[in-house]
């Protein structure tokens, strides 16, 4: 006889990160890609935790977020990492963090759209401070939590910091600093564990943080077409990638650049894109 009462077996834990804690920062809002993450991270069973920048974000946060614990953390504060340091250490005790997900960006673009050569340089600065060198004050401040075994750390670049979008401007010289800093930081941590970090590089989304990029829909327009599919990267496809990273699945890669463009690079020249541009 069976107990109809008994608990049902556990599904299969493909991603193994069932009731580890995982920190997932820079969530705004439902259509970011830390959102995406986060909620396919506690399907699977993992224990999120959320970081968000401000008091008032906090509570936007916590009318969807469920029961998954939400820490503020201002990532261009060193003072407020470190707090967000010893909070998560409280936290978690002395259960180690198995991943991080850095999904943190911004982009002053209030003075409109300017030549690359006329970028202000407080705006320039600014930028990498919070886009790029959050991912080294982060990972520095949680290096002795982070599982020195299978500790995972994905950020979220861009598709190629090579096409010169001059509506994107500044920020692919950012996110080129932020794919070399993922380099970096891999062989820095490799001399006292074995913590992995990469990059996952999506193509154009449609997500409310893109909407305050000057022209961005058309250029997203355009990527939708240049795809093989003919259809643009969802943010849902994003979300998959960053869990297989920080998943242990995913050892074998480290310091790596994974591309989430649904063929786009590679499809510049295709015949429909060609025709229209030169008829």
């Amino acid at each position: 006889m069976t107990d109809e009462n008994a608990a049902a077996p556990p599904a299969f834990d493909f991603l193994q990160l069932a009731g580890k804690p995982v920190l997932v920062t820079g969530v705004a809002n439902k259509k970011s890609v830390a959102w995406h993450t986060a909620k396919l991270l506690a399907d699977a069973g993992a224990e999120v935790k959320l970081a968000v920048h401000t008091p008032e974000r906090r509570e936007k946060v916590r009318k969807f977020c469920g029961d998954m614990a939400v820490f503020v953390c201002d990532v261009a504060d060193q003072d407020s990492i470190d707090r967000l340091a010893t909070d998560l250490a409280d936290d978690l005790r002395a259960t180690p963090l198995a991943g991080l997900v850095h999904s943190v960006a911004y982009a002053d673009y209030s003075a409109g759209w300017l030549p690359f050569h006329q970028t202000p340089r407080a705006a320039f600065l600014q930028a990498v401070d919070v886009s790029c060198f959050s991912l080294t004050a982060l990972s520095n401040a949680l290096s002795d939590r982070l599982d020195p075994e299978t500790g995972s750390v994905v950020t979220i670049s861009i598709s190629t910091t090579r096409m010169a979008a001059e509506n994107y401007g500044y920020m692919a010289p950012v996110k080129a600093a932020l794919d070399s800093s993922v380099c970096f930081l891999a062989k820095s941590f490799s001399q006292f564990s074995k913590v992995r970090f990469n990059a996952v590089g999506p193509g154009l989304l449609k997500t409310q943080s893109s909407a305050g990029i000057p022209g961005y829909l058309d250029s997203y327009l355009f990527a939708e077409r240049a795809t093989l599919r003919h259809e643009a990267v969802t943010t849902p496809e994003v979300a998959n990638a960053v869990a297989f990273l920080l998943s242990p699945r995913s050892s074998g890669i480290n310091a790596q650049h994974l591309t989430i463009d649904a063929g786009m690079g590679v499809n510049y020249f295709d015949a429909d894109l060609v025709r229209d541009a030169v008829s």
